[in-house]
């Protein structure tokens, strides 16, 4: 039922009269009459009745002006919130990232973005790359922040940034002192790592092996900031992003020759899926912050 005729039992209900709601919708008396008519043919009952001093509701014409402005309302409503979301005055955003995006690059650039948009929302969820992009791929979230490379023909990719990956100690560990280490002394030392399976682990040991390096694996935690914590007071060492550390105080940055731990961050969206006005945003947002 289109809503125009609920519109139209609701103007001639407020009137009174037909005459009345057609000047207040600026449409003539026999079109307005010829729409009520419509609703009547719809519904398969009496609406109005008409008398010498205007127009009354009948029974059923009282219950269907009840949710005539029920559904009218709603409508409206929805129009309005849609118009809102567009304008990115509003929405949420759903995002996923591993533990360096999640802990140090996305919260900068939402903090960024609600500068201008702050009614919009944000759902971050922290995982590994592979458990990332699987809720791209299904839906569960919108946008994912991933180490390359990713498996999947149906997402889009979009490089974001190299990110380096250092050898962290505590400030009063035996390397602290040192400008610059040879693999060689990294052997047999303990290290706190990611955990096994992801994908920043595999890329730290595949360094590790290339350059002739086993450390000791003393233990393995997803969280950054829980890595830090354990170098500064367990005295192992630990591989991290360079973002993790640049206002760290409690670690140092060990240079090892002929080491160099780089990987590639990147903003997947799933290909052909409808992104939200805000979420579009926002990962435009993101890639070029980043450039």
């Amino acid at each position: 039922m289109d809503l125009i005729f609920l519109r139209s039992l609701i103007a001639v209900a407020d009137a009174g009269t037909v005459t009345g709601a057609a000047e207040r919708l600026n449409v003539t008396q026999p079109a307005l009459s010829r729409r009520i008519t419509q609703l009547e043919e719809h519904l398969g009952a009496r609406v109005l009745t008409r008398g010498r001093n205007g127009v009354t509701l009948t029974a059923i014409g009282d219950m269907v002006l009840a949710e005539a402005r029920i559904l009218t309302e709603r409508y409206d409503n929805l129009r309005s919130e849609i118009a809102a979301y567009t304008r990115l005055e509003g929405g949420t955003v759903r995002i996923a990232g591993g533990a360096t995006a999640v802990s140090f690059l996305v919260p900068e650039a939402i903090a960024d973005y609600q500068e201008k948009h702050p009614a919009v929302r944000f759902e971050v969820k922290e995982a590994g790359s592979r458990e990332v992009t699987q809720q791209v791929i299904d839906g569960r979230s919108e946008i994912g922040v991933v180490t390359l490379p990713v498996i999947g023909g149906e997402l889009d990719v979009r490089r974001l940034l190299a990110d380096q990956v250092v050898l962290i100690c505590a400030q009063d560990h035996p390397l602290a002192r040192a400008r610059r280490i040879d693999t060689a002394r990294l052997a047999g030392l303990g290290l706190v790592g990611f955990e096994g399976g992801s994908a920043i682990r595999q890329i730290i040991d595949d360094a590790l092996r290339n350059a002739g390096v086993e450390m000791n694996v003393v233990m393995e935690l997803r969280s950054i900031p829980a890595i830090v914590r354990m170098v500064m007071t367990t005295g192992n060492l630990a591989f991290v992003s360079q973002m993790a550390v640049a206002s760290e105080t409690g670690v140092r940055i060990v240079k090892v020759q002929g080491l160099d731990i780089r990987r590639e961050l990147a903003v997947i969206t799933r290909k052909g899926a409808y992104l939200s006005p805000a979420a579009e945003s926002f990962a435009a947002h993101l890639r070029s912050d980043k450039k």
